[in-house]
């Protein structure tokens, strides 16, 4: 008697990864999840365009994405839709915290984004740093189809989405495990400092197109030409932390040396600290507008720069020092 040798043969573009928060096997993280122990803290951002593809389009005077500021995204995820911040196509922004987050068994931390619906996704990449510098992404996976574009309102399927951050509705995280990086060089999984999102453009045109791990043109939503186009964070979550971020935090010795004067400010700001350094100076909503080099001493010429309250982040080796200022006029 033959025997029938039956080989299954896995099908392209099956749905294989995590489904909607509660939905069965969902690993969707509830925002009042005690599994979370920590929220970002500090963050910065480079917004991106409202239409990458014309980079002269207008929208409230301007071509980036406006919505949200940095204060929507601190502390504990919300819930609200509104409680936001846009970054804009394949804009990024840079997220800190208190204290590391570290590697140990299971997710790591999660991210909180603003999708009001459970297909209606916008995506980005999530990268780490153990020094600020140095950033490594986690592979992703998009099982998407290519061949037609998902328009600006279209619907997305959670289950053909790995490790792009916004693939659930607002009000639960997407977990993160850094186990996943082990691999990586030059990067310390148990002292995790920064965490960085780039928006997932979106478009399948080659020209604008984003792509996963696996050399997949993602497909998100596109295009998005409106102030609060692109990805949208809610609130970064931290479930394994370590020890005090030192980035954030310096002695009282340390902190003697660096003197920020005048503050309020309306033509120049001097800044000293002893040794190498750059110093950036963040508005309001986030954004960098202005970043030097320095060597105990520089100053800074503001005079076009509008009114308004600003933040100087001062980073010298594995340092960092935060201080709020006024430009008056």
């Amino acid at each position: 008697m033959k025997k029938l040798l039956v080989i299954f043969i896995p099908l392209l573009g099956i749905a294989q990864f995590s489904p909607p928060a509660g939905q069965h096997g969902s690993d969707a993280i509830h925002r009042d999840s005690s599994i979370i122990k920590a929220w970002a803290t500090s963050a910065v951002i480079e917004r991106g365009l409202v239409d990458i593809r014309n980079p002269l389009f207008e929208f409230n005077d301007d071509n980036h994405a406006s919505f949200g500021s940095i204060n929507n995204i601190l502390g504990s995820a919300s819930g609200s839709t509104i409680d936001a911040i846009s970054l804009g196509d394949g804009g990024s922004i840079v997220v800190s915290f208190d204290k590391v987050i570290r590697n140990l068994p299971g997710a790591d931390f999660c991210i909180f984004s603003n999708a009001f619906s459970d297909t209606f996704l916008e995506l980005a990449f999530v990268e780490v740093s153990s020094d600020g510098e140095r950033y490594v992404r986690f592979p992703s996976t998009s099982l998407t189809q290519t061949e037609t574009q998902i328009d600006g309102f279209g619907s997305l399927d959670a289950t053909k989405i790995h490790n792009l951050a916004g693939k659930f509705r607002v009000g639960f995280g997407q977990p993160f495990d850094l186990e996943d990086l082990k691999d990586s060089t030059n990067i310390d999984l148990n002292s995790i400092k920064f965490v960085r999102l780039v928006d997932v453009v979106g478009s399948i045109d080659p020209l604008w197109a984003r792509h996963d791990a696996n050399g997949n043109i993602i497909n998100d939503p596109f295009p998005t030409p409106f102030w609060s186009g692109g990805f949208d964070l809610e609130a970064i979550g931290v479930i394994h932390e370590g020890e005090v971020n030192p980035f954030l935090n310096l002695s009282e010795d340390e902190a003697a040396t660096i003197s920020i004067y005048p503050n309020p400010a309306s033509d120049k700001i001097n800044i000293s600290a002893n040794g190498f350094g750059v110093v950036r100076l963040i508005n309001s909503s986030g954004k960098s507008v202005m970043s030097e080099s320095f060597h105990d001493h520089i100053q800074l010429d503001i005079h076009h720069l509008p009114s308004g309250f600003y933040f100087i982040q001062l980073q010298q080796k594995e340092q960092l020092t935060v201080k709020k200022i006024a430009i008056v006029r």
